[in-house]
């Protein structure tokens, strides 16, 4: 290998490394959805949404919240954790702040926009993440978790934090799934055992042999109604810790 040539291929690998410092992350940079609307029974639009999550924390007396994307969005108007949420989180007064689609960077332009102005919680459980694993790196996906939690800290101190690990899913991109297990390694580390506390539930979804049932997750991702069950059981005693309180077990009607 001539002089040139190892310099040339240093000169690379310092370039290389120069362009990826200063290369943004999206998953930091607050945006809206202005122009988004659900194909649920409301027909919800993105904006409308968090106008009416506004004015229900305008009203206070919030002990908890819910913040996520699709997967949190379905404990109430895409339908199948509705019956769940009216039972065991309504009677806390609970805010869902699940937007379908949502990245972290769309959930931090909430926060600057008033979905948690002049409420203090006790618990806020977040779960956000799996829709950055395209445009993001894993490390990349960590930090826009950890900016939310941030952000969760500086407005709402007096606030505990269950930190869910981003939930396991099925894609023909096998990268998908891959992201999200290794963006989950990092965003454990945010649990400091006072105001964060992580808390892995994937594996009350998974099979002995470690599938995910089509019976609980149909699409892959999402829950029926048998896994908001499962997911609301899972987080129970935690959640109870952490609100001081004793949190209802789910009870189906017959």
């Amino acid at each position: 290998m001539t002089s040139l040539f190892r310099y040339s291929i240093l000169a690379l690998i310092i370039l290389a490394s120069s362009i990826s410092g200063f290369a943004r992350n999206t998953a930091l940079e607050p945006i809206p959805r202005p122009g988004m609307v659900w194909k649920n029974k409301g027909g919800e639009t993105w904006m409308g949404r968090h106008e009416a999550i506004k004015a229900t924390v305008a009203k206070g007396g919030v002990d908890l919240i819910f913040v996520g994307d699709s997967i949190t969005h379905g404990w109430d108007t895409t339908g199948t954790g509705t019956r769940i949420w009216g039972q065991v989180y309504a009677p806390f007064n609970a805010v869902n702040m699940g937007f379908g689609g949502d990245k972290t960077e769309h959930v931090l332009w909430r926060f600057d926009d008033g979905e948690i102005d002049g409420i203090s919680p006790k618990a806020a459980v977040v779960m956000i993440g799996t829709n950055n694993w395209k445009a993001n790196t894993y490390e990349e996906i960590a930090e826009g978790v950890e900016a939310v939690c941030r952000r969760l800290r500086a407005e709402l101190p007096k606030t505990k934090i269950l930190l869910l690990a981003i939930f396991p899913r099925v894609s023909s991109d096998p990268w998908a799934g891959a992201n999200v297990v290794m963006a989950n390694r990092l965003i454990e580390k945010l649990d400091d055992g006072e105001w964060i506390h992580f808390l892995d539930i994937g594996p009350a979804f998974r099979t002995d042999k470690g599938r995910l049932p089509q019976e609980i997750m149909p699409d892959g991702l999402h829950p029926n109604e048998a896994g908001y069950e499962i997911w609301a059981e899972a987080i129970r005693p935690k959640l109870s810790e952490l609100m001081d309180v004793e949190v209802p077990k789910y009870q189906k009607e017959k």
